[in-house]
């Protein structure tokens, strides 16, 4: 501990700290607009071309400078994306193949004129290694400062127009039509995007930037289904991603800082991936579990009114001949019969399975329900969509179709039996007469 905090002390630490946070910071929240707008792959394919920017801009000014490094490869990144839009808007080749041709010659182009360079007398000297697979040690304190302040002119343009960014991502036709230059935010958004790839690139290097710029959008995206929370929480968990890989780097001999940095978003998003309250794994399993003994109860509700109802509800059936009406999977069946138990719908005597009061009510209205959606779709052309929601709903449809559909149902004679007289007093009670 004493060893870290002296460490941490030094003032190259808590410029490459500050710097590092700051990066992912912006990244994160910019590669939220990235993956929104389906331009994931765009990125990876600006980290790779802007190497030829930085090796013609070190052959043009003979020394290193970030400086004049982010500018060669901000061209370079701007050119490539060019050529992408250009590609796809002239010719047949889909988006990712041009990204694909794009990115590959680039970086060849990029290797052999590292190489040239590197053969060079003064080649040793460039650092354009660095920019490769990334090494945040060697970042000076003007090269912390000019990564800072371009994250920051980048975070201030993202809130300055971020309801115009919202509204060209989600619906730029609306923004057309409201009088938005569309293609102006459009040209706003790939630059900025591009920055945010080139003044990482000596952090974390060309072949990781892409997850720098992604990762932390994609974690944010398991956590909420809004853009201002998802564009906070990725900002957040890239420049926690920053800071992690930084100290651990700091603090550990022979660790590199940008393949840190990655770890610890990706770590980030394994657990984004599994606990997510919206998309999570976790969640999903336990909705679709919740599904399953949902359904499973229904079906077992389903089959033992069909044959209660061929028998005038006068017979008690055994648990397998319930069973093999509807296939329900065995390691449900038990749960079924103790769920249905409990809530009163079914009752149990000998072996023997009979449904209750309230049972029948609930099978009664199950029933009814799944026969008229049987018949709607067997007549769904004469109605004007009952399913244009996610389940069938009679509320979508008029009066007149309601009073259609249960005609129809009569003429099929899937119309269920009613209840028997002595359980038609019962308040809550809905029959096919009372609709």
């Amino acid at each position: 501990m004493k060893e870290f905090l002296l460490q941490f002390q030094d003032p190259n630490t808590q410029w490459v700290l500050f710097g590092t946070i700051l990066l992912g910071l912006a990244s994160g929240v910019l590669g939220s607009y990235a993956l929104l707008r389906k331009q994931s792959l765009i990125g990876d394919a600006m980290a790779h071309a802007a190497l030829p920017g930085v090796c013609i801009a070190f052959i043009l000014y003979g020394s290193k400078s970030l400086f004049w490094f982010i500018l060669g490869a901000a061209i370079s990144g701007f050119i490539s994306t060019w050529l992408i839009h250009m590609i796809v808007k002239k010719s047949r080749i889909k988006e990712d193949a041009a990204i694909g041709i794009v990115l590959s010659v680039f970086f060849g182009f990029g290797i052999v004129l590292l190489t040239y360079i590197q053969n060079e007398s003064t080649g040793n000297k460039s650092g354009l290694d660095d920019f490769i697979f990334g090494q945040a040690a060697s970042l000076v304190r003007s090269d912390v400062i000019l990564i800072s302040a371009i994250s920051v002119i980048l975070l201030f343009f993202t809130t300055l127009f971020y309801k115009e960014f919202k509204i060209v991502t989600f619906d730029p036709s609306f923004a057309k039509g409201i009088g938005l230059p569309v293609k102006w935010f459009d040209n706003l958004l790939i630059i900025m995007i591009v920055l945010s790839v080139v003044i990482g690139l000596q952090t974390v290097g060309v072949v990781l930037m892409a997850a720098m710029l992604i990762t932390p959008a994609i974690a944010a995206r398991y956590w909420t289904d809004r853009l201002s929370f998802m564009i906070i929480i990725a900002g957040l968990i890239g420049a926690f991603s920053g800071g992690v890989g930084t100290l651990i780097s700091t603090t550990t001999k022979g660790l590199p800082t940008g393949p840190l940095i990655i770890v610890a978003a990706t770590s980030i998003f394994i657990f984004s991936l599994i606990f997510g309250p919206k998309k999570g794994l976790l969640q999903a399993f336990m909705k679709h579990m919740k599904l399953r003994k949902k359904t499973a109860m229904d079906q077992f509700l389903l089959s033992l009114y069909d044959l209660s109802e061929q028998s005038r509800f006068e017979d008690s059936f055994t648990e397998i001949e319930v069973f093999e009406k509807r296939k329900i999977a065995k390691s449900l069946q038990q749960y079924v019969i103790k769920e249905l138990s409990n809530k009163g719908h079914i009752q149990v005597e000998d072996g023997m399975v009979s449904l209750t009061d309230e049972g029948l009510e609930a099978a009664y209205k199950l029933v009814l329900h799944h026969r008229l959606y049987e018949t709607y779709l067997m007549h769904e052309l004469e109605f004007q969509g009952a399913l244009s929601q996610k389940e069938f709903s009679l509320d979508m449809l008029t009066e007149g179709e309601k009073k259609r559909l249960y005609e129809l149902m009569e003429l099929h004679e899937r119309k269920p039996l009613l209840v028997p007289n002595s359980l038609r007093t019962h308040k809550k009670k809905v029959y096919i007469h009372e609709l």
